[in-house]
C-alpha cells in the first residue's frame, strides 16, 4: 500500500450542526494524519469551478447552493491508501444506505446533505488539493 493525500471538506450541514470537531476525531482515530486545515465560505465562483465536472447534470446548481450557505472545512488527509479509506469512513453517498458507524450514517441527513465530500481517486485528490491550498500550506507528514 502507497502513502496518499485525498480532499477533505466537510460541508455546510456538519458545520452548522456543529459536528466538526465530532468528525476530525474520528478522522484521527482512523489512523488519518491531517495535513492542512481551513474553515472558508465558498463563493459562487469557487464552489462552480470546484464541482464543474457536474455542470451538465440536472443538481449542479442545487449542490453549489447548498455548498455556499454556509462555510465548510476543508482538509488534506494523509495515510496509506487514503482516497479509499477516507471513501470508507464517509460511508456511501445516501446517509441511509451507509454503513453503521459511518460518517454520513452518523451525521448525514439525505443523499444531497452527507456532511463530506472525499476525493474518488488519487489523480483527482491531487487537483482538488490544489484548488483549496498552495502546496506551501499543506504540511509534510510527521
Amino acid at each position: 500500500m502507497a502513502l496518499e493525500r485525498t480532499l477533505c471538506i466537510l460541508k455546510p450541514d456538519a458545520v452548522e450542526k456543529k459536528k466538526v470537531g465530532a468528525i476530525l476525531a474520528k478522522i484521527e482515530d482512523a489512523g488519518f494524519a491531517i495535513l492542512a486545515l481551513r474553515r472558508v465560505k465558498l463563493s459562487m465562483d469557487v464552489a462552480e469551478g470546484f464541482y464543474a465536472v457536474h455542470r451538465e447534470r440536472k443538481f449542479f446548481g442545487e449542490l453549489v447552493q447548498f455548498m455556499i450557505r454556509s462555510p465548510v472545512v476543508v482538509a488534506v488527509l494523509e495515510k496509506e491508501s487514503a482516497v479509499s479509506a477516507w471513501r470508507t469512513l464517509m460511508g456511501a453517498t445516501d446517509p441511509a444506505e451507509a454503513d453503521g458507524g459511518t460518517i454520513r450514517k452518523l451525521f448525514g441527513a439525505n443523499k444531497g446533505e452527507n456532511a463530506t465530500h472525499g476525493s474518488d481517486s488519487v489523480e483527482n485528490a491531487k487537483t482538488e488539493i490544489a484548488y483549496f491550498f498552495p502546496a506551501s500550506e499543506v504540511s509534510p507528514s510527521a
